[in-house]
């Protein structure tokens, strides 16, 4: 079905808001997410303080759609590498969600800064904001990583002792109801799984490992095919050896 023209004034507003979230990166760019200012930005764009407000009511409302925007490139980016490797092959997924995840960290450092840096000081995230939902999507890719590994992986991990309520329950709701066979102790195997697709990306992302290393790449992926001996998968060159 074809979707409804939109009325002058909406593609205005739309036009104005893309403008707004530009302006808005790019003062992140330059000083930091504690740079991000509604009045900065209608002063740039040349704007009043009232117009500007009309858009968003304070600053951490456009810092929650930065967010939201982000995690959802994110999550998408992680789903089109999903479809590019068959069901059945859990270890070829795990290396393509995390060479999609270096490719865009690498590719747009202030987006991952804004995500995983320091926070803008006294941000609070509305109650109820997309940018939740849309980061709860982007971990449960991750998630899912783990839950197809699980009937692997499982007999390795039964000694840890989560239980649901070490989640936050939002969380542990949306994985319940997507992966409903993964217990808790799978659940925090893969925020471990997390962890480590993060840790080198980081470093390299703030310039931690230029220095050191020339090239990252292979460092990383050296990295993805040892965790996939913590999740009890043998990794694609070994199959292909």
């Amino acid at each position: 079905m074809d979707r409804p023209m939109r009325s002058r004034r909406e593609r205005l507003r739309a036009e104005t808001i893309r403008e707004i979230k530009s302006h808005a990166l790019r003062q992140m760019a330059e000083g930091g997410p504690s740079a991000i200012s509604l009045r900065a930005i209608a002063r740039d764009m040349g704007m009043t303080a009232g117009a500007i407000y009309s858009y968003y009511d304070t600053r951490d409302d456009l810092i929650s759609t930065l967010i939201g925007d982000v995690y959802t490139a994110l999550a998408d980016g992680y789903e089109a590498a999903l479809a590019s490797v068959p069901a059945d092959d859990p270890a070829g997924r795990v290396l393509a969600v995390g060479e999609s995840f270096r490719r865009w960290a690498v590719g747009h450092p202030e987006e991952f800064r804004l995500l995983y840096g320091d926070p803008a000081p006294g941000y609070q995230a509305p109650k109820g904001a997309a940018a939740v939902e849309a980061e709860h999507r982007a971990c449960a890719v991750i998630t899912g990583l783990v839950d197809a590994a699980w009937p692997r992986a499982r007999h390795h991990w039964t000694d840890d002792d989560y239980t649901w309520d070490d989640f936050d329950p939002d969380f542990a709701a949306v994985v319940r109801a997507t992966y409903p066979d993964l217990p808790p102790t799978g659940v925090a195997l893969a925020m471990r799984v997390w962890g480590r697709m993060h840790g080198l990306v980081s470093l390299e992302v703030y310039g931690h490992i230029a220095p050191q290393v020339r090239d990252p790449a292979k460092l990383y992926r050296a990295e993805l095919l040892d965790l996939m001996t913590t999740l009890r998968l043998t990794a694609p060159d070994a199959r292909s050896a």
